[in-house]
């Protein structure tokens, strides 16, 4: 998996041959929590894995992530359109970046997209509240009082937490929050949500001229639905589709992950801009 570098932003890369497919982490903060998704795309792909700003001196926000990602494009991407596959957060920033960058972006994937309206986001909170049972609640009360460090205290909440995102688990997934960047997290989901309740997303989204795939689990606490709904409007070329028996991470998930990864490699290697490469038979 070598390392490579873009205007001090870490990139990992999977597969050597083929197209090229930028892979976004979720979060944000969560950097390489989409290591297997981005690995399970390199049999048919040469893919490339940014992990997005850490915190520092200057603040983190929505416009400084696209700027980041835009240099990677630059480059990184042998000068032609890469696809682009987001997960929850990456997918937000995914069609962040295509809205600004419509003239360098190809086809987007959006892995268990976050929410761009506070309907969808009440709706989130409440199935997240109605899978709580009483010993979770009573855990993450404590927490409180037990661990005073925020960061520390966020990964264990997430840790609590994490099986009301699963329907079947088929392996453990990588420790990203090991690393978790809970100021980066909080600097860029408060400026997330402060250009929607401006008015700028899902707007500027009218801009984007890829053709978009949403796949979603059924069993995601993030209404799939809901936030589809939020997007149509402005995105025209997006298509929908849900995986039954899975939820926030397809490619962890034991009954979803073959038809997820099938589904997707199918749509990407129909939409992808090739520049050139051969065709891969995956796998080979």
């Amino acid at each position: 998996m070598p390392c490579e570098s873009s205007g001090g932003i870490h990139v990992r890369t999977h597969g050597s041959s083929g197209p090229i497919v930028i892979v976004l982490h979720g979060g944000p903060g969560a950097a390489g929590s989409a290591e297997p998704l981005a690995g399970g795309l390199a049999d048919c792909f040469r893919v490339l894995e940014p992990w997005q700003r850490r915190s520092g001196d200057t603040p983190l926000t929505v416009a400084r992530h696209i700027s980041h990602l835009h240099a990677v494009v630059r480059e990184l991407g042998g000068g032609v359109k890469p696809a682009v596959v987001g997960e929850s957060w990456g997918a937000m920033l995914a069609l962040a970046y295509a809205a600004a960058h419509p003239e360098n972006t190809g086809p987007l994937v959006l892995v268990g997209c976050g929410t761009f309206d506070p309907g969808s986001r009440a709706r989130f909170r409440a199935t997240i509240d109605e899978r709580m049972d009483k010993s979770l609640r009573e855990k993450l009360t404590q927490l409180e009082s037990a661990i005073p460090d925020p960061g520390e205290r966020l990964r264990e909440q997430y840790a609590l937490i994490r099986p009301l995102y699963v329907y079947s688990a088929v392996d453990a997934e990588p420790e990203a929050l090991s690393s978790f960047d809970l100021r980066a997290h909080t600097e860029t989901w408060d400026d997330m949500v402060r250009l929607q309740d401006e008015g700028v997303y899902p707007a500027a989204f009218s801009a984007i001229r890829s053709p978009v795939l949403m796949l979603h689990g059924t069993y995601d606490p993030h209404p799939g639905r809901m936030i589809r709904a939020s997007l149509e409007p402005f995105i025209p070329r997006l298509e929908y589709r849900e995986l039954s028996r899975c939820g926030h991470s397809p490619w962890a998930e034991r009954y979803a992950r073959d038809d997820f990864f099938t589904i997707m490699r199918s749509w990407l290697a129909r939409h992808i801009d090739r520049g050139g490469a051969p065709e891969r038979k995956c796998g080979t």
